[in-house]
């Protein structure tokens, strides 16, 4: 017999389970765990805050629905809470006393996911709502659970009296027919991250909409439980198309040229009705916004900034997203060479224009040794596919940077620009110009109107050689000169750098690498770095630069675990105390996302303690002379820094000691102001 997702140990009514959503996660973590249903508590308060991190889980009316799949869980399982008081879980109208923790197994089967978004489904229904705020025992809030997510099959009426039951029943009378309509018939598409609950509420809620509306609408969940595409028909008929997502929109081609109303998912939620009403008008209108056929599927959300500078970045983004694992596997397979076949491979001294690790690797094999023997042969293949790697790096970047604004036709002028880039020694900068360019120029030729019959053609043949044309023609005649001459200017600048210019830098580039750990911020100080090392002419200034970047990315983590499990633990919470643990191995293998559960709870003290110490640690790094060769590994590339790792760890540890103490004193601060305000309330009450 399958195991139930909800049991009585599971449900706490009209509990207590903290000031905050992380502790009421952490509670509700507990219990799953207790009950032998997860492995780890800290396993899954992580994977739930990860996902409270994409966005709030808190609902209209009370409710709340933090969830997450994690590794740590071993039966999918509903955790639920009736809080007093209410705890604020993001919702737009208040705290939350409904609460809900689903945890799903990370490799959660489709009959799991079936159950937790009939829930999901079940928590729009204010009659539901209204029956668990009623109910008075566990078991009755268990019974509810059950009640909607395994509905008992009706009953057949009985026969008449004097009827054969066996009867042969009469023919169901005709329907009467429906009344023509006015409105247009909607399609839409939902889809959250983990496509547990946000995905079927927000369904849910659209279609309540709808009918309310009297509008036919048809729903596509895109989420964990699996789901029925539209047909080619449905989504012919369709007048308009609502896309409520937080994700990109799976098939989105199917819908080019519809009008299209778009938002996050959580809008579909909470404003189902103005969404319905903005569809409705969308199909009317001529001058609607439609979809696209070459438009990019990037789940654009009503959060997301729409304007020309939130275009611009999540472009940007889209594009270092994909360079970045190019990089690091290209940077470390490199510094793999140099230690087994020394930094001599980089050289060239056995055939011009070519690495010396590059002609062994061509001209040698495991039964024909260089004279260096097996290490040298080795190293130099692993370099030689590093540099294989790194030279993807601009091509990469410009390319998906086209893709991001104008889906697959922008790939292949996208990548050509990130060529002519590096062909016309353009560099980073310029595999960023040539990449939004031939975006742009993608996206403008798929908007033209051509005949039905040249439609077909337009995403693999027309767009693609039309803007590969046009992007390499402004390429090679117009931007060629003027982006040489920045990338030529910015290589000297770096390499005249000396003394205070230096320090400057590598304070500057601190700053933005602790910034928001892993954001927009960070990855362009890290897209800096890795940009030069990645030049062909790399030397000392671009690997103090990749130096100065990394050590700073290490401090928050690190900070935070020094001073969480060794400092003053008594300051944190248990789950921030357990996460310190991890952080000391995320810290040290360059993963600066160890530190977001500290400081997404408390980001007024966390973050600019974080980086005062990654100020310190670059400025240190950059003073020192510390060089790197490698674009990723923390201390597991101490090897690839020239023999200046003393220096790479003594700006390291002078970062994270600042940050440590900065944060602790900053925790001790407001405690103790909170402690003194405490104690003179009784005070002012005898006076």
């Amino acid at each position: 017999m399958t195991e139930s997702i909800i049991a009585p140990e599971l449900v706490a009514l009209d509990v207590s389970a903290g000031t905050d959503k992380n502790e009421v996660i952490a509670y509700l973590a507990a219990r799953i765990t207790d009950a032998g249903r997860s492995t780890s508590v800290d396993g899954l308060v992580e994977a739930a805050l990860a996902r409270e991190a994409q966005s709030a889980t808190g609902l209209p009316g009370g409710i709340a629905i933090p969830h997450c799949r994690a590794a740590a869980v071993t039966a999918a399982s509903l955790g639920f809470a009736r809080l007093d008081p209410k705890v604020d879980f993001g919702a737009p109208d208040g705290g939350a006393d409904l609460v809900f923790l689903i945890a799903a197994p990370e490799s959660g089967g489709s009959q799991h996911m079936k159950l937790l978004s009939a829930l999901a489904r079940a928590l729009v229904r204010p009659e539901f709502t209204a029956s668990l705020r009623a109910a008075a025992t566990p078991e009755e809030v268990v019974a509810l659970v059950e009640g909607v997510i395994t509905p008992k099959p009706a009953e057949p009426k009985p026969a008449a009296p004097g009827t054969a039951a066996s009867a042969t029943p009469a023919p169901a009378a005709p329907a009467p027919a429906a009344a023509p309509s006015d409105k247009p018939s909607l399609v839409a598409i939902t889809a959250c991250p983990t496509g547990i609950a946000h995905t079927y509420m927000a369904a849910d809620a659209l279609k309540l909409a709808a009918e309310r509306a009297g509008v036919e609408l048809t729903v596509e969940t895109q989420g964990s439980s699996g789901s029925t595409p539209l047909s080619a028909q449905t989504i012919a008929d369709a007048g308009a198309v609502v896309f409520a997502t937080d994700v990109g929109v799976k098939g989105r081609e199917r819908f080019a040229g519809k009008p299209v109303i778009t938002s996050g998912v959580k809008r579909g939620i909470n404003e189902p009705d103005a969404m319905i009403a903005e569809a409705v008008a969308a199909a009317s209108d001529p001058n609607a916004t439609r979809v696209d056929g070459a438009a990019a599927a990037s789940g654009e959300t009503a959060s997301a900034p729409t304007g020309l500078g939130g275009q611009l970045k999540r472009a940007l983004l889209t594009g270092v997203s994909y360079m970045i694992p190019f990089v690091a596997a290209g940077g470390l397979l490199i510094a793999l060479g140099f230690l087994l076949g020394g930094y001599e491979i980089g050289n060239s001294t056995l055939s011009e224009g070519m690495s010396d690790g590059a002609y062994v690797a061509l001209h040698n094999s495991l039964w024909n040794l260089p004279d260096g023997g097996l290490l040298q042969y080795l190293g130099s293949v692993s370099f030689a596919t590093g540099q294989a790697a790194m030279s993807l790096m601009v091509a990469v970047l410009a390319g998906y940077i086209a893709y991001a604004i104008a889906d697959r036709p922008g790939l292949a002028p996208g990548f050509v620009a990130g060529v002519l880039a590096v062909t016309v020694n353009a560099g980073f900068i310029g595999g960023v110009v040539g990449g939004l360019l031939a975006g742009v120029v993608a996206l403008w030729i798929g908007k033209l109107q051509l005949p039905q019959w040249a439609r077909g053609l337009m995403p693999v043949v027309i767009i693609p050689l039309f803007a590969t044309l046009i992007t390499g023609g402004l390429m090679y005649m117009v931007l060629a000169g003027p982006l040489r001459w920045v990338n030529e200017a910015m290589t000297d600048a770096l390499n005249g750098m000396s003394g205070s210019s230096k320090i400057a830098l590598g304070v500057v580039l601190g700053l933005m690498m602790c910034f928001d750990l892993g954001g927009p911020v960070n990855k362009a100080a890290y897209a800096f770095g890795v940009a030069g090392i990645g030049l062909a002419t790399a030397g000392v200034p671009q690997w103090e630069m990749m130096a100065a970047v990394m050590a700073a990315g290490m401090v928050p983590p690190l900070a935070l675990a020094l001073a969480s499990t060794v400092l003053r633990p008594s300051l944190f919470t248990e789950p921030e105390r357990e996460n310190g643990k991890a952080a000391w191995f995320l810290g040290a293998s360059f993963i600066s996302e160890g530190a977001i559960p500290f400081a997404a709870a408390d980001p007024l003290r966390v973050i600019p303690s974080m980086m005062l110490g990654g100020a310190v640690t670059g400025g240190l790094s950059m003073a020192l002379g510390a060089q790197l060769r490698a674009p990723h590994g923390g201390v597991f590339v101490l090897f690839a820094m020239n023999g200046t790792w003393w220096k790479f760890l003594i700006a390291l540890a002078a970062g994270v000691v600042v940050s440590a103490v900065a944060v602790v004193a900053a925790k001790s601060v407001v405690r103790e102001d909170a402690a003194a305000t405490e104690s003179a309330q009784p005070a002012a009450v005898a006076a």
